[in-house]
């Protein structure tokens, strides 16, 4: 019998252009890679659907997908299976049957992601960018970082050629944190925008700085428009770490609603 199943899963993006297929075919995708992994062990044609885009070279810690299969094996040899025919860089973690109305992308309540800059040379610092510039004050990068609780509007850390509906976003947290010389950016929200937490990430370093003030982040913010001093700071220092949904936990602890 038919039936919707939720997917957690973690990737390192170094060798993906991002989640999503691409029309033109030409590169490499997360989502072609597990799909096609998923359609083999089923015999089916099986579309994926994730919980959202992330751009070539993003990393994944929690990652939610659903598709619909008729052939899945139980959850545990599904589980184990697929994790022998998929690559080392990505690992699936669970797999749940839920209503078959449940989505991945738009019953999402919130999307948590972490910036990790390191600031001295290591083999061993994965998923982190080497920042250039020393040590930059955590309390200074921290006040940057609360400005942007301040608003919704997120056109002035959107990337340009862009086709969102609207540029409106939630913020809940935005803050840094930092030990061992390790800087690490903590945003949560119900969306973002396509390149906006490394845009924010760069405006924090610029504002430590001394290359904007506060007064050209709010303005910017206000406007709409550019700080004047963009930064997209690269993407092996991005994260995607937390998924929520109101009907579940970490994809499997039922918290009420009824989407099981």
């Amino acid at each position: 019998m038919l039936g919707r199943h939720f997917s957690r899963l973690s990737y390192r993006g170094t060798a993906y252009n991002g989640w999503q297929s691409q029309a033109a075919g030409h590169t490499v995708t997360v989502q072609q890679v597990v799909q096609k992994a998923i359609c083999t062990l089923t015999g089916e044609d099986i579309q994926i659907t994730g919980c959202g885009r992330t751009d070539a070279g993003v990393h994944a810690r929690d990652y939610v997908a659903h598709f619909e299969a008729a052939n899945l094996p139980d959850a545990d040899t599904t589980v184990y299976k697929l994790n022998r025919m998929l690559p080392d860089d990505i690992a699936i973690h669970s797999i749940i049957q839920v209503h078959n109305d449940a989505h991945a992308r738009f019953d999402a309540s919130s999307r948590s992601y972490e910036y990790r800059l390191h600031t001295s040379k290591s083999p061993f610092v994965h998923e982190s960018w080497l920042y250039p510039y020393g040590r930059p004050d955590a309390d200074m990068l921290n006040t940057a970082a609360a400005i942007v609780m301040d608003y919704t509007d997120f056109a002035t850390f959107c990337k340009t050629k862009t086709d969102v509906k609207t540029t409106l976003c939630h913020i809940t947290e935005s803050r840094w944190t930092s030990r061992d010389g390790v800087y690490t950016y903590h945003i949560t929200a119900d969306r973002f925008l396509r390149g906006m937490i490394r845009l924010i990430v760069g405006m924090c370093l610029n504002y430590e700085r001394g290359k904007i003030s506060e007064q050209d982040i709010r303005t910017a913010l206000d406007s709409g428009t550019r700080t004047g001093h963009d930064w997209s700071v690269p993407a092996e220092g991005l994260m995607l770490c937390d998924i929520r949904y109101p009907y579940m936990d970490a994809l499997g602890v039922y918290t009420g609603d009824t989407a099981f």
